[in-house]
């Protein structure tokens, strides 16, 4: 049996993007470029080395500053550097929603004892642009029909290697967890799913009451240990 960091290698090493989205939807398929999966292999090589089951987390989908440019969920090159400690050869400009996430990071403890009780993860694993900006999974209803058996299809794949299946969190408390309860409801992935404000809804618009929205994180992150 492998360990999840080999498991979670060997799924981003193969995810293929899905097709038939439609000619004006762009893509975002980090795993794509090798010098991408160079980084995402030292990331899971070093924290998830081990057949713990950890609590997931799902986000929405890769953005192209963020996840989109270096393969790990909810991670920027910045975080990856200078928090995680992995060399990484391409630089992106600073982006908020890792910049929330890693500061909730922080106040947990630190980046090894997060990792070793959460995985996280995105509703989608490949991305999407229109009109040259970020566009998620959910922003069209034909999009989202497309994309329900691809979605469904890896979200089974990650919890093979490594869920906890009492309980996950869904980080998009809108459009995200409704869509993610319909699965749940149908598939039966998790007995129970906990909302919380996308960490880009509370850099944006709720920047001066962050210390409550991190506290509220830490909260719900010690209820699932």
């Amino acid at each position: 049996m492998s360990d999840i960091g080999a498991s979670a290698i060997k799924f981003y090493s193969g995810l293929k993007s899905p097709r038939g989205v439609g000619n004006e939807i762009g893509m975002i398929n980090p795993y794509q470029k090798q010098e991408i999966l160079g980084v995402v292999k030292k990331f899971y090589r070093k924290f998830y080395a081990d057949r713990n089951k950890r609590c997931y987390v799902f986000g929405i989908n890769p953005g192209r500053i963020g996840s989109g440019c270096t393969g790990v969920p909810f991670t920027d090159a910045d975080a990856l550097e200078n928090v995680c400690g992995i060399d990484c050869p391409f630089h992106s400009r600073k982006e908020m929603t890792s910049d929330f996430v890693y500061k909730v990071i922080e106040k947990y403890g630190e980046v090894k004892k997060f990792y070793k009780k959460f995985y996280l993860t995105a509703t989608s694993p490949v991305g999407f642009t229109k009109d040259g900006k970020n566009y998620n999974y959910y922003d069209s209803k034909e999009l989202e029909r497309k994309m329900e058996n691809y979605i469904i299809r890896n979200i089974k794949a990650q919890i093979r290697f490594g869920a906890r299946t009492d309980v996950a969190i869904i980080w998009g408390s809108g459009k995200n967890f409704q869509a993610f309860s319909r699965l749940n409801e149908k598939h039966k992935f998790f007995d129970k799913i906990i909302p919380l404000e996308h960490p880009r809804y509370i850099m944006q618009y709720q920047r001066k009451n962050l210390n409550k929205y991190i506290k509220k994180y830490i909260k719900t992150l010690e209820s699932c240990i």
